[in-house]
């Protein structure tokens, strides 16, 4: 019986010790354990395999997915950073800058200011295609000058009130449609999403006067296009009492991890303490700290529960972006079963 759980253990949770991390690695393949039928199976899939929506809200998704392995939560992990496409900007002509920052880092610091467009509307511009069409290209004009404030009070200091156009934000970009694309797009759906970013600060008789060229691409290629600010996952916590705490310990078991995590409790007059909500914690392990303590709990994470933690850079809403995700690994699976084919067909 023993041994039977030991197996169990082995199988479904990765156990966080005090000097180190046991199971770490996937041991469920078919021919391992005696007794186990770990060949892959479509319907036992399927069965398992659920998606749960933990919270969402404009720019955040949590969800948790369950039943899969490591291999592909990763591969979806990266998938979010790298390869589902967004717009920015790429090229960057510039007519006029005599502000202190300099053309090459004022052309950085545009391309990482994300675009409010929709990436699934435009194409792909052609390799070596220098001027772009309404199909591939988004334009923006950015032309700001600063000057006195005339109307300042003499002894004033603040930047603020003694000069105009001091301070260059994302909302001084101004879209100038291509072709079609104004009676495509209605007015304010192209636009930096967020109009507070500060690009540069002038002083009288500085100026800025550029035109940007946005296309799309993916994360791969350069890191302004990636749709997330971050894309994460994390293994569920899984926390057991060994045995019943109770009095000034169960206060100090709770106070060993995260809020919520131990509730501790009224039971016939004594202070017992119970697991309540795991998923909270973030595995400080400062319970092994604490002698009495150690040996009557057991900290793991369950293998194959995975808490995603997916934060959109506000181009599109989380929810679409994790759909885009799918439908690029679904790509990326289509293609290999062709590769397969090809090579059975050779």
């Amino acid at each position: 019986m023993a041994a039977a759980q030991a197996v169990q253990e082995m199988r479904t949770r990765v156990v966080l010790g005090e000097f180190g991390v046991r199971n770490v690695h996937t041991t469920d393949f078919p021919g391992n354990y005696s007794g186990y039928d770990d060949a892959w199976d479509q319907d036992r899939f399927e069965k398992n395999f659920r998606v749960d929506v933990v919270h969402m809200d404009e720019n955040s998704l949590e969800f948790d997915m369950v039943g899969i392995d490591a291999a592909i939560a990763n591969a979806f992990r990266r998938i979010l950073l790298a390869e589902v496409p967004t717009m920015a900007v790429e090229k960057v002509l510039v007519y006029n800058n005599t502000s202190i920052v300099q053309d090459e880092i004022l052309a950085h610091r545009l391309g990482l200011i994300p675009i409010h467009a929709d990436p699934r509307l435009f194409e792909y511009r052609n390799q070596g295609d220098d001027e772009g069409t309404e199909i591939d290209t988004l334009q923006f004009r950015l032309q700001v000058r600063c000057t006195r404030n005339p109307h300042a009070a003499k002894d004033s200091s603040d930047p603020n009130e003694l000069y105009v156009n001091h301070k260059v934000y994302s909302r001084h970009m101004t879209w100038v449609p291509l072709g079609n694309q104004a009676d495509l797009f209605p007015e304010g759906t192209i636009r930096p999403v967020h109009d507070d970013i500060l690009i540069a600060q002038l002083r009288p008789g500085q100026e800025i006067d550029l035109l940007m060229h946005c296309v799309k691409g993916i994360g791969k290629d350069h890191a302004k296009f990636s749709p997330v600010a971050t894309a994460s996952y994390r293994l569920l916590p899984d926390i057991t009492l060994l045995e019943p705490v109770e009095g000034d310990a169960a206060e100090e078991l709770s106070r060993c991890f995260s809020p919520g995590v131990i509730e501790v409790q009224e039971v016939q007059g004594k202070k017992v303490a119970r697991v309540a909500n795991p998923r909270l914690d973030t595995f400080s392990r400062e319970v092994f700290r604490k002698e009495k303590l150690k040996k009557v709990v057991r900290l793991a994470r369950v293998r194959d529960h995975y808490i995603f933690s997916v934060e959109s850079t506000g181009v599109l809403p989380p929810d679409v972006l994790v759909s885009e995700a799918i439908k690029v690994l679904m790509g990326k699976c289509r293609r290999f079963l062709d590769e397969l084919d090809a090579v059975q067909m050779d």
